[in-house]
């Protein structure tokens, strides 16, 4: 029986909790929890029939077989690195979180420790992934979303946008992957997990747009080089809970969970 425990217990965790409690407890069982607001951890393991324990970061990745990370990008290094020490499996959402720690990726490979970046709201990672080894030329990933989706994002803020003003479809952004995931941090780590599995960082091209009218977050995916192109669009409803995330984000995660606990891993 695997131990599972769940870092950030928002929209993402509390979805995964009740998907764990239900599908996975032939294989599996929910066994602590940890998040920045206690009260909000309590209130999931409250919620569940097992009550998982409550434990601090150190304690939770030690005492656990599988950690997922449902939180934010600025506490992944600090995961990743608890997950290398003692050679765990880490299931990650937010990949932002590892730009500028890139040398994380090797050290996880040298202990045993295992990374699974969950594919989220996208399709055809395992085309890429297949694509980079015969020679990628380009990568551009266009992202729309509806306003509300991108209420907050420092960019917005930063650069005095009023997304209430906007009367048609507007180009909020465009630039790499690492300036946008800077910008968006909720948004589009999509993004970079397209470009951990292409050609990185700095070379991944980035547009948001966004509309009055647009209801759904929608990703449209153009790879090009030496096998030919890749093209791919994913029109995503919001997650219920959450606008800022879509709801296939959150499903996604769940397939990567049932994957590693049952050992079945398709096209990856």
């Amino acid at each position: 029986m695997k131990k599972i425990g769940i870092i950030g217990c928002g929209n993402i965790g509390a979805n995964l909790a009740v998907y764990i409690e239900k599908e996975l407890s032939q294989r599996a069982v929910l066994y602590a929890v940890a998040d920045i607001d206690q009260a909000r951890a309590d209130n999931l393991s409250k919620s569940l029939k097992n009550k998982p324990r409550y434990l601090q970061l150190a304690d939770l990745v030690k005492e656990c077989d599988i950690i997922v990370e449902s939180a934010k990008g600025t506490v992944v290094p600090a995961i990743a690195k608890e997950v290398i020490a003692h050679k765990k499996t880490l299931l990650v959402m937010s990949s932002g979180g590892f730009i500028g720690n890139e040398n994380l990726f090797n050290e996880a490979e040298k202990s045993g420790a295992h990374f699974n970046l969950v594919s989220g709201a996208i399709a055809g990672l395992d085309a890429v992934k297949a694509a980079k080894i015969a020679g990628i030329e380009s990568v551009e990933i266009i992202t729309r979303k509806p306003p509300k989706g991108l209420t907050g994002a420092p960019y917005i803020v930063e650069k005095g946008i009023n997304l209430d003003a906007l009367t048609g479809e507007t180009v909020i952004f465009s630039g790499t992957a690492r300036d946008a995931i800077k910008g968006f941090p909720a948004n589009v780590n999509v993004a970079c997990t397209l470009s951990f599995a292409g050609i990185g960082l700095d070379k991944t091209k980035v547009s948001i747009i966004t509309a009055p009218t647009m209801k759904t977050n929608s990703h449209e995916i153009r790879v090009q080089g030496s096998f030919g192109e890749i093209h791919t669009v994913t029109d995503n409803l919001p997650s219920p809970k959450n606008p800022k995330t879509s709801y296939l984000a959150v499903l996604s995660a769940m397939a990567s969970l049932k994957a590693i606990v049952g050992h079945v891993h398709i096209g990856t």
